[in-house]
This record gives structure tokens, sequence and C-alpha cells, in this order.
């Protein structure tokens, strides 16, 4: 009797400064026994490199709407359909907008998009508190939430900008949490 796959999870990784905590939660996903494919968008490598994460998830990264893979189907697409949960962590102002729009010009949001419905969806915020708070973020974030998508954070505290509020990423070790309990069926 064979054991069945672990489950798959879709890591994005957006360009906030935050993105840095991305190979802390794909090493404690995997570590808990998930598969973590990560997508990482071309202004989340500002902050960190394709490299840690493949090292951690040890699997490939995808960076490209255009990345190869031994076969036919483009990357995006496999995982979108093998993926149980999407997580976005950290998730900036632009890329939930985009979330929200429906805009697929990256593999990040082509994923979302091409996201098979049984999957469950988590985006963990990361920026600003203006621009969290801002009309036209919360706007997106309601009409995600309407969608079924969960938020979880942001978290209140010391910003990278120097500002003090609202927008610090939620704890990796929470969003680890709920990553697993939502893969468990919580």
């Amino acid at each position: 009797m064979s054991t069945p796959p672990a489950p798959l999870v879709a890591l994005g990784v957006t360009g906030s400064i935050a993105a840095y905590k991305a190979a802390d939660l794909v090493s404690r996903l995997t570590k808990a026994g998930v598969m973590v494919e990560v997508i990482l968008t071309a202004d989340a490598q500002q902050f960190i490199t394709p490299l840690t994460l493949k090292t951690l998830s040890r699997r490939a990264v995808i960076t490209s709407l255009y990345d190869e893979e031994e076969g036919w189907k483009p990357s995006h697409i496999r995982v979108a359909d093998e993926a149980a949960l999407m997580v976005v962590a950290p998730a900036t102002a632009n890329t939930i907008a985009r979330l929200a729009l429906g805009l697929a010009d990256d593999a990040l949001t082509s994923t979302a998009l091409a996201l098979n419905p049984k999957a469950k969806f988590l985006v963990a915020p990361a920026m600003n508190g203006k621009m969290w708070l801002h009309p036209a973020t919360q706007a997106h974030v309601r009409t995600l939430r309407e969608r079924g998508v969960e938020f979880i954070g942001p978290e209140e505290g010391m910003l990278s900008c120097g500002y003090e509020g609202i927008g610090r990423l939620w704890p990796v070790e929470d969003i680890a949490r709920r990553c697993l309990e939502l893969l468990s069926g919580g």
C-alpha cells in the first residue's frame, strides 16, 4: 500500500521587503511534509533569490510564465491544477489589486486565475500602513474575500518604511500553522 502524495502548496512571493521571510515559511511547510512550489515575482527577486527557495523547497522555483519543464503543460498551469492551497506571502498592494481585477500578466497572477476551484486561497499582506488602509486596497480585499480568499494579517508594529502601524507581515509561524490547518480541512 503506497502513501498518498503530500499536498501541494503554491506559494506566491511578491516584492515586499518581507519576501525574505518566505524562506522560513517554505522551510516550515517542507519540514511538515508539504510540497511547496514557489512562484517568485520579478519584484520579489530584488529581495530574495530563486536559489534560496529552490534549496529549501527541493523543487524548481517558477519565475516566469515561460519557465520550461519537461512535458508540454506550462509550469503555472500544472501548479494551478495540482495545488490544494495557494498562499501569497507577502502580498503587496499591487498584487492584491491584480488578483482582485483578474489580471494574469505574470506566473503568479496566471496561476491564481487558473487555480482549481477545490483549492483554498490564503493571502498574507505586507505593505505600508497607508497603502493597506487606502480605500482602493480595502475594496480589492473585500472583492477577494467575497470570492472566498482568506486573509491573515497584516499586524501592527514597526514597518520597514520607518512608520509604526499596521502593515507588517503576520508572524511566519502563524501563517505556516494556518496553511497546515487549511490543508487538513480546517
